[in-house]
């Protein structure tokens, strides 16, 4: 390969990058997501060490999801309504104070379970609005010829942040303890700030979030989601698979502390494992691909998660746990890169911070549910137990995606060639 070729391949792996207010907001989110996977680990840690209940894990997966199950919706709609740029800084400026308040109780040594739930739950509102709004301010930055691109670097930057985090998490913890973790997240949040702050965007006139209708417009957009098969498909099955086949993060204390008898930095490594598996995934999908390599993609994420998460149950040496992490990191991004992608594709942009806010409840807001059945599975039975019922959620979504291939295959070769749509994505 010539260095011209390579410059070229480089020029259209990163090319969202060449658009000056996504590179800002791609350079900011990095350092903020190194920080919030930081005080991920370190709040699991610390309610382990607190209480040494894998049901309080589950607990805690259950009040910082809880809020995005019961705001999320009514987020879509004040996403659609007002300047997303304003938004932000107004929901990244509240995730830092939250940090900085679990940071201080940690500090001054007042630190109770009650508390790590209670900012676990203002976390979970603050993000109830703030997931749809990143997700559909995307579009604003890079635009929708570089819209996948610009997804697959979302997703590079979420699981590099999530290499890195956890494993300066993990030394942090075995050294200075949690509240050094809590202090760096409530700083990091300032780079996004100031990318956000200098960005160049216009401000959306004419815009205003009216109570009076918002129930209306939350109705809208659900029809439109529900009436458009694809996307229809897309939500359904990520909510089925995320409920419950996502939910391994919250047992990992369990697996360190209890099962593999070590400390914090084996914790970040195990953590980093499943990053670096996410990180090799969202970096395949900077490729260019059309919608029916999408779709497969989601068959291959959910059978190769499945097999990772299976095997990491079962593990018990460190070298095995951390090559089936890489396996289960690299199917679930490949899953979730590609549902994004289709749902964005397809989502007109009337509706899109709508649609999204409908993504955000399929993929994050069903986890309370599924964090306290896999606490109350794990307490009861084991964290195998419950990882491998999260294996074999996510082997059904697999089975079910392989027979809608067929269908989808079977179709297409009986009808004559039509041009690609966003319509006929999914």
């Amino acid at each position: 390969m010539s260095l011209a070729t390579f410059r070229a391949q480089l020029r259209t792996s990163f090319r969202a990058l060449q658009h000056r207010n996504y590179r800002l907001y791609w350079t900011g989110q990095l350092v903020s997501l190194i920080g919030t996977w930081m005080q991920s680990v370190a709040q699991g840690w610390l309610m382990h060490r607190l209480t040494s209940s894998a049901f309080m894990l589950g607990l805690l997966g259950f009040c910082q999801f809880l809020p995005v199950l019961l705001f999320s919706l009514w987020a879509g709609v004040i996403v659609d309504s007002i300047d997303k740029r304003k938004l932000l800084l107004i929901t990244q400026s509240a995730l830092l104070v939250q940090a900085a308040l679990l940071a201080t109780a940690v500090s001054l040594g007042i630190v109770q379970p009650w508390m790590v739930l209670a900012l676990a739950f203002v976390f979970g509102t603050i993000n109830a609005v703030d997931l749809p709004a990143r997700q559909s301010f995307v579009v604003d930055l890079a635009g929708k010829e570089d819209l996948q691109n610009a997804i697959a670097l979302n997703s590079g930057a979420f699981n590099t942040a999530r290499i890195i985090g956890p494993a300066i998490a993990g030394i942090l913890l075995a050294t200075i303890g949690e509240a050094g973790c809590f202090w760096l997240n409530a700083i990091s949040y300032i780079a996004v700030i100031w990318s956000i702050w200098r960005m160049d965007l216009p401000a959306r006139v004419g815009k205003h979030f009216q109570w009076e209708r918002a129930l209306e417009n939350m109705a809208e957009g659900v029809r439109y989601a529900r009436s458009t098969r694809p996307l229809r498909n897309l939500l359904l099955l990520l909510g089925i698979t995320a409920g419950l086949g996502f939910q391994y993060m919250i047992l990992l204390p369990v697996y360190v502390r209890d099962i593999q008898k070590a400390d914090a930095k084996v914790y970040g490594l195990l953590v980093s494992a499943f990053g670096l598996g996410s990180l090799v995934s969202a970096a395949w999908m900077t490729r260019k691909q059309d919608r029916w390599h999408l779709r497969r993609n989601i068959f291959i994420g959910l059978l190769v998660a499945a097999i990772g998460m299976g095997g990491f149950a079962w593990s018990r040496t460190l070298s095995l746990s951390l090559a089936m992490g890489f396996l289960a990191g690299f199917g679930l991004i490949l899953y979730i890169a590609t549902t994004n992608t289709l749902i964005q594709t397809t989502t007109e942009d009337r509706y899109r911070g709508r649609v999204m806010s409908l993504y955000t409840l399929m993929f994050v807001g069903t986890a309370p549910i599924g964090a306290l059945i896999s606490g109350s599975i794990a307490q009861r039975f084991g964290a195998p137990v419950a990882t491998t019922v999260s294996a074999a959620v996510l082997l059904g979504g697999a089975i079910w995606m392989a027979f809608r291939l067929r269908v989808l295959a079977a179709r297409e070769s009986a009808t004559p060639p039509l041009p690609a749509t966003p319509e006929k994505v999914g």
